[in-house]
């Protein structure tokens, strides 16, 4: 099954994308606006063939603001969307980037991608 997985910023979305136990950070979109992006993410999900979606939320006051763009998210591409718990990703994927040599430029662009897929993983159970 192909899953997209979403962290989801006010200000860029981190995106990942699984087949099977297989997670990458695909691409860190910014927001121009939420049309704009729910557009991209339509055409993304269209174009990789996406099954269901899997958007991060962190707990707290952002919650319903995620739960709500998931919503729309679902309505306009017509996939299934789930919600899981992204506690800590960011800063766990700011260490493993450090960990495996990542230049801080590099991990600065992709960082909410991994956090994306960390996320992805978490929700696999792998």
């Amino acid at each position: 099954m192909r899953l997209l997985g979403i962290d989801y910023g006010r200000k860029k979305i981190g995106v990942a994308i699984s087949e099977g136990q297989l997670v990458e950070p695909l691409m860190v979109l910014k927001i121009s606006s939420q049309k704009d992006v729910l557009e991209k993410l339509c055409f993304l999900i269209s174009e990789k063939d996406i099954e269901k979606i899997v958007i991060g939320t962190p707990g707290g006051r952002m919650d319903g603001e995620i739960k709500e763009f998931g919503r729309l998210l679902q309505n306009k591409s017509k996939i299934s969307t789930v919600f899981q718990d992204e506690t800590l990703t960011t800063k766990d994927a700011q260490e493993l980037s450090i960990k495996a040599g990542i230049k801080r430029l590099k991990r600065k662009e992709m960082e909410d991608a991994y956090s994306a897929a960390l996320m992805l993983q978490s929700f696999i159970g792998y």
